[in-house]
């Protein structure tokens, strides 16, 4: 009897996944047997990198799959060393971008041209870090169609090639994340600014973009080919780039995926990398010094408008005079925040309707909080108050709710 050919792909295709379940179990096999012989035999004097390397060609079971981009410049001999294990490692797509090198550091590029599976794309001028991934993106997703995704990486050593199979591997797994190579900043060779910069930044995501990562930093990223077109349309030509791609994945409701990975600071890799930690980890944070300064040219109008009303008509509202004060400057001041927010901020500029309805309600509600907090703190200081005092009482309610604000705005009010 015929089958269909339906049935018949069907069944080809069951195959070939048992198959490769059967290949990989058969290898973690050979792995762990290999690795306990090794352990028993294996005298000091060992090449430690020439067996990580023969790690890599067994445990990188799907490397065709993925494409390796390392944008980089001015780069020592070690890129031309990174690039080598990849292509040993199984790699046979790697995509290096010269950003710009002066003419006394292109060797590494001239010598990576001739490796097997390696693309160099260049530069003529220094465009950033940002810039030269989106440029391997767009080479990417215009020669690379039937791939199933990228792995970023950083050439100067900071990044093992079996740290990178480790998420080329679990890239190729189905799923709708975008994977994140984190490092371990309590480890002791990790200097203290890099650390400093990298828990500010972790600790800034999760309280002001409920994002939860415990390296916001990693230059070892895991991007799946249907998030290609995304990350393009991505605002940032340097650093500030992947921090901007991190909130753009959250927004698109993409998960992150944590792979643990090995904390190598090699002497020298850090200034090679040309990453400054407190310069770039203010840069990085450019979204929410807007948003501060957004909220604090509204907090002055608010606060000066409230001083100004209990100041001069305080005695003849009476009692309504905290609600009244309140609700003027708070009607004034959010005009104010609510168009640099969605114009400058959130970077929002359609359905104006809908958002300054959902703001307004937000705005209600948090008039509404202020204000019984202000009134039920007046009420319990016994000895009386003045304008100066309760001005100061609601600059410190406003601040508590100022963080409730952000959230409540980038999940609701200008979600995309």
């Amino acid at each position: 009897m015929n089958v269909p050919r339906t049935k018949q792909r069907h069944h080809q295709t069951k195959c070939d996944e048992h198959y490769q379940c059967y290949s990989e179990h058969i290898a973690h096999f050979l792995f762990i047997t290999l690795f306990f012989h090794l352990s028993h035999h294996t005298t000091n004097t060992m090449n430690y990198v020439a067996f990580q390397r023969f790690l890599c060609i067994i445990l990188v079971m799907k490397p065709r799959s993925i494409s390796v981009i390392l944008p980089s410049l001015n780069p020592s001999d070690t890129l031309q060393r990174v690039v080598s294990e990849l292509v040993e490692a199984g790699f046979d797509d790697i995509i290096v971008v010269n950003d710009g090198s002066n003419a006394e550091n292109t060797a590494p590029f001239e010598a990576i041209e001739k490796m097997p599976g390696c693309t160099v794309l260049t530069h003529p001028q220094n465009m950033g870090k940002g810039a030269a991934l989106k440029t391997a993106f767009a080479y990417f997703l215009e020669n690379r169609p039937d791939r199933a995704g990228v792995v970023t990486m950083d050439g100067d050593g900071q990044h093992l090639v079996t740290d990178v199979v480790k998420c080329a591997n679990v890239l190729s797994e189905p799923g709708d994340t975008v994977i994140m190579g984190v490092r371990d900043f309590t480890h002791p060779d990790v200097p203290r600014s890099n650390a400093f910069g990298n828990r500010l930044s972790a600790l800034a995501f999760r309280l002001l973009f409920g994002i939860k990562l415990r390296d916001t930093q990693t230059g070892l990223r895991g991007i799946r080919s249907e998030h290609i077109p995304m990350m393009l349309k991505i605002h940032g030509n340097r650093f500030e780039y992947e921090t901007n791609m991190l909130l753009e994945v959250e927004k698109n409701g993409i998960k992150f995926q944590e792979v643990e990975i090995e904390t190598i600071y090699e002497e020298g890799s850090n200034e090679r990398s040309h990453y400054r930690p407190f310069a770039d980890s203010v840069a990085i944070l450019s979204r929410v010094t807007k948003y501060a300064l957004s909220s604090f040219i509204s907090f002055i109008v608010d606060i000066g408008l409230f001083w100004i009303t209990i100041r001069f008509f305080g005695n003849l509202l009476g009692a309504w005079a905290i609600p009244v004060c309140t609700a003027f400057a708070r009607v004034v001041s959010s005009f104010v925040n609510f168009n640099v927010n969605r114009t400058l901020v959130f970077e929002r500029n359609r359905s104006f309707g809908r958002q300054m309805l959902y703001y307004y309600i937000l705005a209600a509600i948090q008039m509404a909080v202020s204000a019984s907090l202000l009134w039920l703190i007046s009420q319990l200081l016994s000895a009386g108050y003045s304008a100066g005092m309760i001005t100061l009482l609601k600059a410190t309610v406003d601040t508590i709710l100022f963080f409730f604000s952000y959230y409540i705005q980038r999940k609701w009010v200008f979600r995309k």
